[in-house]
């Protein structure tokens, strides 16, 4: 695979070999559907979900205990809030 870089958009950008479903595809066709930038949304979503997972298991206990903490003894500077 070789990459090129946009002249519109200065985004290096690399050919990919992808399997879709024929019958979604010639919808997306019909439908005048650009598939290359359809994917990459997917796959820009699908990997923001996983570094959103990511996340969280990475930072589950600080959360919990976060969460104890406020559980047991109320929010932080709580006789300042407003509403």
């Amino acid at each position: 695979m070789v990459a090129t870089v946009s002249a519109t958009s200065g985004i290096a950008r690399k050919a990919a070999k992808v399997s879709l479903d024929e019958a979604l595809l010639a919808e997306a066709e019909v439908l005048h559907i650009d598939i290359s930038q359809a994917a990459e949304a997917g796959l820009a979503s699908a990997v923001a979900a996983k570094r959103g997972e990511r996340w969280l298991a990475e930072n589950r206990e600080a959360l919990e205990s976060s969460n104890a903490y406020v559980q047991e003894h109320g929010l932080p500077l709580a006789q300042y809030r407003g509403f």
